[in-house]
């Protein structure tokens, strides 16, 4: 069983931070790539960040210049700091990961942490 449990999320205002941490457990043998999605009242879950295990990063283009990806490997945890937020990054946060537990490879999702910005 793996798990992916996300962190940090909360109420920040305009022009703000936050920082997001995700941690994964359980039957890990390798991770992969890992990323951040969101996803706003009404509207499609979308990508925000994806990071490789090699350290290769991608951005939607609403956050680059303003959101950092980024992983601790001997942790098995990947970050998302969030500078300069807007009231249009309110939504919940998932995590993602896509897992090799030594026997397949399967992509996994946390539950979600919301990120309010508003004054």
């Amino acid at each position: 069983q793996v798990q992916l449990v996300e962190s940090g999320g909360g109420l920040a205002q305009p022009g703000g931070s936050l920082r997001l941490s995700c941690a994964a457990s359980g039957r890990i043998f390798s991770i992969n790539d890992m990323g951040w999605y969101r996803q706003a009242p009404g509207k499609e879950r979308i990508v925000v960040a994806t990071i490789t295990n090699g350290g290769s990063t991608n951005y939607a283009d609403s956050v680059k210049g303003r959101f950092t990806i980024s992983r601790d490997n001997a942790k098995n945890t990947v970050y998302l700091q969030m500078n300069s937020l807007k009231p249009e990054d309110t939504a919940v946060y998932y995590c993602n990961a896509k897992i090799f537990n030594g026997d397949y490879n399967a992509n996994y999702w946390g539950k979600g942490t919301l990120v309010t910005v508003s004054s």
